[in-house]
Parts: C-alpha cells; structure tokens; sequence
C-alpha cells in the first residue's frame, strides 16, 4: 500500500515528523492537546524512537518515554475520519470527549501515542482516564469558530490535501509577511497568507487563495500559487502553476510546470514542461493503486499524484492522475507515467 504515512515515506509514524507550517505535526498535536489537559508524559512506540528524540528535542516540559505496542489489548473500532476532541463551546469549560471506542488499538498498533497525565512505570503502557491514545497518523487542529478541537486521522495523500487545506483556512485569517522577505512590486498577494522570513517572490507572480511559504523559499518570475503549504526551501522555476499541494521542503521545480493537487516529497527535482495531472479526460473518479495491481476508486475526480522523498523527473513528463512515485526514483524524460515500471531506482 501507497498511504501518505507508509511505504517510501517510512512507517506510519511518518506523518507526525512531517512539518506542517514549519512545525512538525507531532508537535503540534501534543501543543494543541496541552491547551486541554495537563500532560505530565509522552509515550510513542518502542520501535518509533526517532519520535521520541525528536520530542525531547523540541520540549522539556514533561517525559518522554516509549512503550511496547504489543501490550496494547484493546479491541474498539475507530468511528470517523474526523472526530470532535474538544468542546469549549461554553465559557470556561474544557471537556476532553473521545469516547471509548473513539480509537482502535487494534488499528493504532505500531503508530500509535500515548498522552497521559502521569508517569508510567516501568515500560509498560497503564491506561486509564487520565491516559489518552492518539494515532500517529492523525493531525490536531482548531474549529473554524475556534471553539473546538478536532482530530481527522489520515491513511491516504488526498485525505491529507484536504486536512492541511482545512487547517489553512481555519487558521491563517490574515496576510503575514516576513520583514526579511522580499515580494516584488508587480506581484500580487490577494488573500490571506503566511510567507516566512528570506522568502523571494519575483516579479508578476500571483499567490491566490489561503497559502503558506516557508522559510527560503523562492517563486519564479510569472508563477501562481494557488492554495499551497511549501515547507522551508522550495524553489519554483519561471511561469509555473502550483495548486492545493504540498512540498515537504528543499524541492527544485524547474520553468513552466504545473502541479497540482499533489503531495510533493523532500529533496524532489522537477525538470522542465513537467507536471501532475488532476483530472481524467472522462471526468471519472480517480482509481489509486493500493496493491500490485490493485486500484480503489477514491471518491473524488481531482487528485495529481504522491511524489517520495529525492525523487527526479526529468523534463516534459506527464505524471497521469492518481499515481505514486517511490523514494529515490527517476523518471526519464519524455516519460507519460501510469505505473512503477516507468522509474529506476538509485
């Protein structure tokens, strides 16, 4: 399987170690669920310790430990793709609401967390009503009204479009501009925005619809950005077309490409005349391989493609709709890519 969280891009722990607005997503779950509970320790699986060193690295309020999943029984059934975490509807009340059988252990079994307001002993995870289980592969965020927390867990790239567009516009409500950042006078920003500091917008760019551009990154001369997170680093070449993607950082996207709802990789080259298509010419769903052979129907008609970290696409290629391009591939110039076949690997 292809999943934004597993294969090439690591194990499902992997969407937490992403940063989402320069932030890494385990980190602001764990900042966002602090604002509603006192948590005293954090626990992530044993087979996950890079998480741990990443959370001590960015945190020394409470401990941090692993634990062995296999001690974990339980057998509740997740419910929603998106759950209410939090109501604060009422002035001054902070009651945490997942529900039993919010979450399946079953399910959560190697890429889960654990947040508890107390210590655990020995290396064995205690459960109990101050302890919390969040999976990995989930993202935290604010209601549009700011009155709720919500959770959305994430298993495909399209799913993961759509939460980081949901976050954008529930959180980005005004245009933040760097001081250290540099936009030309012929470009236009039209809508709400965060563009962090050493970014370079060149001259008749457009940055359209709720978007954020991380730190040192760089827009080519005439390019539209349309509903993006680019993570620190990105460099968009002359007269490109860049829609409700997102780049995980330090990418190279030569002149003229389009891409589109796409989630980009790290370190991922793009020569030029390239581009993700969105769309099929019958205007069906789009069918996204999840197996050898095996595709399921997405349940939408827009979707460009999941690119893996260090990848290279030489120019004039045409990723087709709903294709998955692995870690450290290449993929020759002139290429029309349907499938796996159509890379090396290095």
């Amino acid at each position: 399987m292809h999943p934004v969280m597993s294969g090439d891009w690591g194990t499902h722990g992997c969407i937490s170690s992403l940063s989402f607005m320069g932030e890494p997503i385990i980190i602001r779950n764990i900042r966002l669920l602090s604002r509603i509970v006192n948590i005293e320790n954090v626990a992530v699986p044993n087979t996950m310790s890079y998480l741990k060193t990443l959370v001590k690295g960015m945190t020394t309020e409470f401990e941090v430990d692993t634990y062995d999943e296999n001690e974990l029984y339980e057998t509740s059934t997740f419910q929603s793709t998106e759950t209410k975490l939090v109501d604060q509807s009422s002035a001054g009340t902070k009651t945490f609401s997942i529900s039993s059988n919010s979450f399946s252990v079953k399910q959560i079994i190697n890429y889960s967390m654990a947040y508890s307001t107390r210590f655990y002993e020995h290396e064995h995870l205690e459960l109990d009503d101050s302890s919390y289980l969040v999976p990995l592969n989930s993202i935290i965020y604010q209601s549009e009204n700011a009155k709720e927390l919500l959770i959305t867990v994430i298993t495909y790239p399209w799913a993961f479009l759509d939460v980081i567009q949901k976050v954008m516009h529930n959180y980005v409500k005004k245009r933040i501009i760097s001081p250290t950042a540099t936009v030309a006078k012929t470009s236009i920003i039209e809508d709400p925005c965060i563009i962090e500091d050493d970014v370079i917008i060149d001259d008749f760019c457009k940055i359209k619809g709720v978007s954020y551009i991380g730190k040192g990154s760089f827009i080519g001369m005439s390019s539209l950005i349309r509903n993006c997170a680019f993570e620190n680093n990105v460099k968009i070449g002359f007269n490109c077309e860049i829609a409700k993607s997102y780049f995980k950082g330090h990418d190279k996207i030569a002149h003229q490409n389009v891409i589109l709802d796409s989630v980009i990789g790290k370190n991922v080259w793009f020569g030029g005349f390239s581009g993700t298509a969105n769309v099929l010419l019958d205007r069906r769903n789009i069918r996204y391989e999840i197996g050898s052979g095996k595709y399921m129907d997405i349940g939408r008609n827009h979707f460009g493609a999941l690119v893996g970290d260090n990848a290279a696409v030489g120019a004039a290629v045409i990723i087709l709709p709903g294709r998955y391009v692995p870690n450290n591939s290449i993929i020759q110039a002139g290429t029309i890519y349907c499938k796996n076949e159509d890379v090396t690997r290095y």
